[in-house]
């Protein structure tokens, strides 16, 4: 017999963010179809292969799809979020960000994209080719003239919808394959507070801003809190752009400095600015959300990619991260 992860206090807390529809009959067994979802996610398995026990695979991925484009899984995360906060079990004295990245199966490729997506993607690479090919000409190695034949450009266009159609999907191409990149938030408790889901290529420090600006902690009285004391990263993160925002904002950085640009502050002497300084014991704390993605990474449906749609895999996510959540309210609870 599969093994059930819900328990019956778990679900009075995650029944009330699941539509049923305004007009029809309760649907039947939807404490078993939800269990089918992380069972899946948990596992990693596809979908075809669920036990009958959650019933038909089929009703179970429909109800699924139906709830990811709900935005069911984003409103629980929140919704427990929001409970934690009106038992005064949050805690953002401290927010750690870091990135992890995700190998993509490779049943994750081939996100099927509409044609007039497709075509809207190709006008705008096209676009920016010209824009870099701009004034100069397009020469061999002999210094010649190119001529494209026929089948080349058939080919280029080929490889250039096939690049276009995995950057729809947040996949990018690594030495180990195909990769997606999640960066995000933890609180102190290994809780995640927000994701950015982007390709694997993707620097981190870009996404340090992005992924802060989506912390959101409903309090019960009062509008929501957005702010930290303190957030913590490693020395990817270490740019004048985050730290004038974390500035701006009254946000005490706990990020340590590069060498290089220690080294290029020095060398402008007093135009360089003061020297960045970091809390060295709060820093020790940035483990935290290290520890968070080895939680997050113990379903093997988040630790590889298997969705084709970024959806779906951000909707996994996001369950992996509500049954966290609600496992360390009970816990305290009890």
């Amino acid at each position: 017999m599969t093994r059930r992860q819900l328990t019956g206090e778990h679900w009075k807390l995650i029944e009330p963010y699941l539509p049923i529809g305004e007009y029809g009959p309760y649907p039947e067994r939807l404490r078993d179809q939800f269990e089918g979802v992380i069972w899946r996610f948990r596992s990693g398995a596809q979908w075809r292969e669920m036990p009958n026990e959650f019933g038909p695979w089929a009703t179970v991925y429909g109800r699924f799809r139906v709830w990811r484009n709900a935005d069911v899984f984003t409103a629980l995360l929140e919704g427990l979020i929001t409970e934690a906060a009106r038992q005064r079990k949050t805690d953002l004295s401290l927010v750690s960000v870091d990135s992890t990245t995700v190998r993509g199966h490779h049943d994750a490729a081939g996100m099927r994209v509409g044609k007039e997506v497709m075509d809207a993607l190709v006008e705008a690479a096209a676009e920016e080719e010209q824009a870099r090919q701009k004034g100069a000409a397009r020469r061999d190695r002999t210094g010649k003239e190119r001529g494209a034949a026929p089948s080349g450009k058939s080919e280029r266009r080929v490889r250039r919808r096939y690049r276009l159609r995995l950057k729809e999907a947040l996949l990018g191409r690594s030495r180990g394959g195909l990769t997606s990149k999640i960066h995000l938030a933890a609180d102190q408790k290994r809780r995640p507070l927000s994701f950015v889901l982007t390709a694997g290529q993707a620097a981190d420090s870009p996404q340090f801003i992005p992924v802060l600006k989506k912390i959101r902690v409903r309090m019960p009285v009062g509008r929501p809190r957005t702010r930290p004391g303190a957030v913590a990263a490693d020395k990817a993160y270490s740019s004048r752009g985050n730290r004038s925002y974390l500035r701006k904002r009254s946000i005490k950085a706990v990020i340590p400095e590069k060498k290089d640009q220690a080294a290029n502050r020095k060398k402008k002497g007093s135009r360089g600015g003061r020297p960045v300084s970091h809390d060295a014991a709060l820093y020790k704390e940035r483990n935290t959300v290290e520890r968070l993605i080895n939680r997050l990474k113990d379903w093997r449906g988040i630790a590889t990619r298997y969705d084709k749609t970024p959806e779906s895999y951000l909707a996994g996510l996001e369950l992996r991260a509500s049954t966290i959540w609600f496992e360390d309210l009970l816990r305290a609870v009890d």
